[in-house]
């Protein structure tokens, strides 16, 4: 009996063992499935040394151990007319962003795709000629050696990545003007061209809930007033939408969002570091956005065009610095100024040009469309300005009663 008994046992031991082996190759199998549908779709690239991304040699060893406490990330968005090449067309959208490891905050920079910079190989252009001309390792390049920056890490898209993963999000409740609504009707088409979709019209201004052509179509309107200045502010807008979605959403969402995008992909995070960053979305928080460069003006350049023009690139590369990293009277590298200087020669806008007055573009943070933003960066400024008059006049008066002191 005894004998039967420890059979017995031993059998639903091996029994027990055997389900959990089952349920363990189950596991196993689906984390395969996973990764080969999401991560193992990415299109990796080789990581970037300090060479190859162009970061300056002569930039202060305080300056640089400062931006290591960042994870700086190069955003290009291609506007290539193809689906899934990543090695050619222009970047439609050039962004930085940077997250602070310690706070958990995240700054956005949209850098204005016209601006006029070295891309590479002694050549002036707009800045979004640099990934024409060489792809992501010489758009990181431009932007490194330009503003005195530490990028490596880089993540390319085309429209169709876009347009997918805003259906799977479920869409985006974005405010839109009227003029707004005929120019996204209009950007549409195009998009339906190159991902095969049957995008209806929108056919109403205000809160409106868009599908992932329409938000896609809503970021790329440059045919309104504020021209690029205004589109790199709606990207931001519909970025940020994106996040905000993507904390709400369920895990089903999100897997499936994965899968779609994962092969329009290109960069040159690893797959365990996607997976690392990935567990830490919903612990950071956008902080605040702008555009690059902050004092500016346009010309009609006879090899550019219409360009955007830095006034004095080497004081904006020290706000920039200032804005990221909280780096207060940032002194540019020898590198930059040289760059700044040529710009001046080559251009004759001088720091005595008259800047345009950007800050109803800057920060989209909270914010679910350009009139919103708008606003907030009108009241923002307007008691900006309350408070240094109040400061002024209290320096005045004390100035004055010490004047009478004596």
């Amino acid at each position: 009996m005894a004998k039967k008994r420890k059979k017995k046992r031993n059998g639903k031991k091996k029994i027990i063992l055997f389900i959990f082996e089952i349920l363990l190759l189950l596991v196993v199998l689906g984390i395969v499935w996973l990764y080969n549908n999401t991560l193992g779709q990415v299109k990796y690239e080789d990581g970037l040394t300090d060479s190859q991304a162009g970061i300056n040699e002569d930039i202060d060893k305080d300056a640089l151990e400062n931006m290591h406490g960042y994870l700086n990330v190069a955003l290009f968005g291609l506007d290539n007319r193809s689906d899934g090449s990543y090695n050619e067309g222009h970047s439609d959208c050039i962004m930085i962003a940077s997250l602070n490891y310690d706070t958990k905050e995240v700054q956005l920079v949209s850098v204005y795709r016209d601006t006029y910079l070295p891309v590479g190989n002694g050549k002036y252009a707009k800045a979004n000629a640099a990934y024409a001309n060489g792809g992501a390792k010489r758009a990181v390049a431009m932007l490194n050696s330009n503003f005195d920056l530490n990028i490596t890490k880089y993540v390319c898209v085309d429209w169709k990545a876009l347009v997918d993963a805003i259906d799977d999000l479920g869409g985006l409740d974005l405010e839109i003007t009227p003029q707004e609504v005929k120019e996204i009707n209009k950007c549409t088409v195009e998009v339906d061209q190159m991902t095969g979709k049957n995008t209806p019209d929108v056919t109403q201004s205000g809160k409106v809930h868009l599908d992932g052509t329409q938000a896609t179509g809503y970021a790329r309107i440059r045919s309104t007033s504020g021209d690029d200045f205004l589109r790199a502010s709606r990207q931001r807008i519909v970025l940020q939408a994106m996040l905000d979605k993507a904390k709400q959403a369920d895990l089903g969402s999100l897997t499936e969002m994965c899968k779609d995008i994962m092969s329009q992909i290109s960069t040159n995070f690893t797959a365990t570091e996607i997976i690392q960053y990935a567990s830490y979305v919903t612990k950071f928080h956008m902080k605040e956005t702008t555009g690059f460069p902050f004092e500016l003006t346009t010309m009609n350049l006879s090899t550019t065009g219409d360009t955007i023009i830095p006034i004095d690139l080497a004081q904006n590369v020290s706000e920039l610095h200032q804005f990221l990293f909280n780096e207060t009277d940032y002194q540019p590298t020898e590198t930059v100024q040289n760059v700044s200087n040529k710009i001046a020669k080559k251009t004759g806008v001088t720091s005595k040009t008259s800047a345009f007055d950007l800050t109803q573009y800057n920060n989209t943070v909270g914010s679910d469309g350009t009139e919103g933003a708008k606003k907030k960066n009108k009241a923002k400024q307007e008691e900006l300005k309350k408070s240094q008059s109040e400061s002024e006049n209290s320096s005045g008066k004390k100035s004055s009663s010490d004047d009478s002191d004596e």
